[in-house]
């Protein structure tokens, strides 16, 4: 987010750090890749399977965990689901409580958030309106400053926007996302890795679709996960990079090459026809992790989900990412509904989901890990 400086947009800098810093937030500010590598996601999103929520290689499954997640971006995985009510379609009454919302929230006059409604075309607004608006340019600072607070909200919508939950746009962010962000106490406690999961997992299978050219979600996120894992050559590392400080992506520097697009696809696709299973790094994290134990988390099998978008989780089937022997999973999590068009606007997967936290929680998290035992025969999951 090098294009907004919260050093010089409000007068109350440490108070705006504060902010963001309490908001579990703010590592994404500084560890996104300046350009994605087209032919390093196709590559991925030619082997990825919606039913499954995996990729597929020549010697099994592989996908991105909360658990890669948490240590690629430093935010939190566990905590309350990312959704409100009543957003997820275009009616009168969201219209209107959505103005209120921007209003509110942001500080601006009823007016001003009606005509971005009305500019935005949507339930949204527009990534170019909320900077412009609280981080103009040196030359045009305003007389009176929003409440250090406005400022806030604005500038982690603007940073939401533009990491996990990106859209094919590029230019708008759902005002949905202003509402978990009315009580910035409450902001650190909801699980943004398992809604920005549940946001990539839905776009990677739209992405399989014959005639989507185009993919939405965090797609660094995707590629630190493919840097961390498969050493061969894609990127380079960071001698810079500051361990148990940045978050893990930052360990790795993108390769632009100058070989035709074509080529170097190509040249991706038969590396990992080939791929052996020795010349995968299982588990990058094994030095990392807290007295050298997998996190409970990780074994979480349930669904996810962000706002209106629920996707199944299946660590069950990618357990030689977290140092074990892999099984015969079981069947993956059936769709209450499935509709997988040949393009985006005819995909449609409806999963169930009544959890209000991602968790232990209530004793979610043991139960679900019970559940996974039972299936699988893990008793080592239990110890």
């Amino acid at each position: 987010m090098q294009e907004w400086d919260i050093q010089s947009c409000h007068p109350d800098t440490a108070g705006l750090q504060r902010i963001i810093q309490r908001s579990g937030l703010n590592t994404l500010i500084d560890c996104s890749y300046r350009k994605a590598n087209k032919e390093v996601i196709s590559a991925f999103v030619e082997r990825w399977q919606p039913e499954t929520n995996t990729f597929h290689l020549p010697f099994g499954e592989m996908s991105i965990s909360l658990e890669d997640v948490s240590f690629l971006l430093k935010i939190p995985v566990t905590g309350k689901v990312v959704a409100v009510e009543n957003f997820a379609r275009y009616t009168d009454e969201s219209r209107s409580d959505a103005i209120k919302m921007v209003s509110n929230l942001l500080g601006v006059s009823v007016e001003e958030a009606e005509e971005e409604v009305n500019i935005s075309k949507g339930l949204t607004v527009r990534k170019c309106w909320l900077k412009s608006r609280w981080c103009p340019k040196a030359g045009s600072r305003p007389i009176n400053y929003p409440h250090v607070e406005c400022t806030a909200r604005a500038y982690l919508l603007y940073i939401l926007s533009c990491t996990l939950f990106a859209d094919k746009s590029g230019s708008r962010v759902s005002i949905a996302l202003l509402k978990l962000l009315e009580d910035l106490d409450d902001v650190g406690k909801y699980a943004w890795g398992a809604a920005a999961l549940a946001y990539l997992y839905r776009h990677l299978g739209s992405a399989t679709r014959v005639q989507v050219s185009q993919i939405a979600g965090y797609l660094t996120l995707l590629e630190g996960w493919v840097y961390d894992h498969f050493k061969l050559g894609l990127a380079t590392p960071n001698a810079k990079y500051m361990d148990y400080v940045q978050p893990r992506v930052c360990i790795w520097i993108q390769k632009h090459e100058t070989v035709a697009n074509v080529d170097k696809l190509g040249s991706i696709r038969r590396t990992f026809d080939r791929l052996r299973p020795s010349e995968v790094t299982w588990d990058p994290y094994v030095n990392n992790r807290e007295n050298g134990v997998v996190h409970a988390m990780a074994f979480y099998s349930g669904t996810i989900k962000y706002m209106d978008v629920v996707e199944p989780y299946h660590p069950e089937r990618i357990l030689r990412q977290f140092g074990h022997v892999q099984s015969i999973p079981d069947h993956p999590y059936r769709p209450l509904e499935a509709h997988r068009g040949p393009s985006a606007n005819k995909y449609s997967v409806k999963y169930g989901f009544q959890r209000k936290t991602i968790g232990s929680a209530g004793g979610t998290i043991c139960w679900l890990l019970k559940f996974v035992a039972t299936r699988q025969n893990l008793s080592f999951l239990l110890h």
